[in-house]
């Protein structure tokens, strides 16, 4: 077998030490791997570059397309990016893909049946990370949906689970409040779910599909979320399982792909030879079945859960009675490789085809909607009430463009708004064409003309348009 060129990086605090107990254990398995080391991580940060990364290993990574990495840490500051978010995004890795499985009575967990994977939407949604101090009291954070981005990682999860033997494909949204955003990514799920009628598929609003995930997990088996809840949801899910520390994760792309451990870098550990590189080395197993090499996967897979089995474990999860021996980092690789070519006895054995089958994502080519301006939010900062700026701004209209409603935090406060309502130095000032025709660009310039005549700051605008006649906005809440 060619070897497969793979990207490595040891990252920061405990990364160097799980890193090598992971390359240790697989390549003792015989995996078939060429590896490129790069460094990324806190050393870099700390020599000025805010990505975490050097130019040069961007090269290794698109030459190789395959990332194994170790958590690194990020300083403290707000000049730092974080350096998954960056890679995720810049390679394309639009689908996180994390299995949370119970190992007991090996691992204590209240939940021994539990076996679910969290597919998490990857590029967008609050991380593309676009925020703003609008004014001394309001920060904004812009929540990005794409209909593209909504198909990717819904079709994904269906392909993932048809692939897998799953039944079922479980959404999360909170479409009842974003109805909009959240309410594309239910609406594609329900769009896509069509195409796979042998497949179990439900939608549930997140808050309370959370509660039923921590309560009841086996009512779930592959989950399909926005980037922020998956972010959150498969961390819990991960920890009921009986510890975040025993997962690991993929980043798949169109081209190229990440493995990762879902924890941290844990400085505090760092250096002690204590910690537990089980999650690096199931990514690294995930990274074995994503390369073709799905024998050698299902060898490092059954040896780990056969040291589970064997009661040698690392501090994390040691119980005293129920694990045999408590084992430094370095001890846990030795015990697993000395198991290589076994299988549990009790845990469901893993069995990987010899070859990936890789999933390809097509995007569904769609018309162009007719698009039509029918208005414009001006957003001001000003300290005052409501009743003093509502006919102030009402002031600024023009014969295209008359004042609609001026909420505050989504909330309409003027005309006839409530004294209850507490506002802020941030107001939406909503204009549309009394008619409810078409304006043009030039009919807003003059809006804003008035409103600076009037010395009023507006620090953005935000178009109102139709689409094929349907609104593309929002109400205000009490409008």
């Amino acid at each position: 077998m060619a070897k497969t060129p793979i990207t490595v990086a040891y990252g920061d605090g405990i990364g160097p030490e799980i890193m090598q107990a992971t390359l240790d254990i697989i390549l003792a398995a015989g995996a078939e791997i060429d590896i490129e080391v790069i460094e990324i991580g806190e050393k870099v940060y700390l020599r000025g570059l805010s990505a975490g990364i050097e130019e040069s290993a961007w090269d290794s990574l698109r030459r190789t397309k395959v990332f194994l990495k170790a958590p690194i840490t990020t300083p403290q500051g707000s000049g730092y990016k974080s350096l998954n978010v960056t890679t995720r995004k810049t390679l394309g890795l639009y689908a996180n893909v994390r299995p949370c499985v119970s190992y007991h009575p090996y691992v204590n967990t209240k939940h021994p049946d539990m076996d679910v994977v969290i597919v998490r939407e990857n590029e967008e949604d609050l991380y593309a990370g676009i925020e703003h101090r609008q004014t001394s009291e309001v920060y904004q954070c812009l929540k990005i949906i794409s209909r593209p981005g909504c198909e990717k990682i819904v079709r994904y999860a269906f392909e993932y689970a048809k692939n897998n033997g799953r039944k079922k494909v479980t959404c999360f949204t909170k479409d009842n409040i974003m109805k909009m955003t959240d309410g594309l990514f239910h609406q594609v799920f329900d769009e896509i779910g069509a195409e796979y009628p042998e497949i179990e598929q439900e939608h549930w609003i997140v808050d309370i599909g959370a509660a039923k995930l921590a309560d009841t997990p086996n009512a779930f088996d592959v989950i399909v979320m926005p980037n922020l809840y998956g972010d959150i949801l498969s961390d819990v899910a991960a920890q009921i399982t009986g510890s975040v520390g025993l997962a690991g994760s993929a980043n798949i792309g169109a081209s190229c792909a990440m493995f990762e451990a879902i924890h941290g870098s844990a400085p505090r550990r760092a250096g002690q030879n204590l910690a537990n590189p089980s999650g690096l080395l199931l990514g690294a197993v995930m990274m074995l079945n994503h390369i073709g090499q799905g024998g050698i996967a299902t060898k490092v897979h059954n040896a780990w859960l056969k040291t589970l089995e064997d009661g040698i474990h690392t501090y994390d999860v040691y119980k005293e009675g129920e694990s045999k021996v408590k084992v430094s980092t370095s001890d846990f690789a030795k015990a697993v490789i000395e198991r290589i070519g076994q299988k549990p006895g009790k845990l469901k054995a893993a069995d990987y085809p010899k070859e990936s089958k890789k999933i390809d994502i097509k995007i569904t080519n769609r018309p162009r909607y007719k698009k039509d301006l029918v208005g414009v939010d001006v957003f001001l900062n000003w300290d005052g009430e409501a009743n003093v700026i509502g006919p102030k701004i009402e002031a600024c209209g023009t014969a295209q463009l008359r004042l609609v409603v001026v909420s505050n935090r989504g909330v309409k406060v003027y005309p006839n708004g409530h004294a209850e309502t507490f506002c802020t130095d941030h107001w939406r000032c909503r204009f549309e064409q009394p008619n409810g025709q078409s304006i043009t660009h030039n009919d807003i310039l003059e809006l804003l003309s008035n409103v600076q005549k009037a010395g009023l700051d507006f620090i953005k605008t935000e178009n109102l348009c139709n689409f094929d006649g349907q609104r593309g906005y929002t109400l205000a809440q009490g409008q």
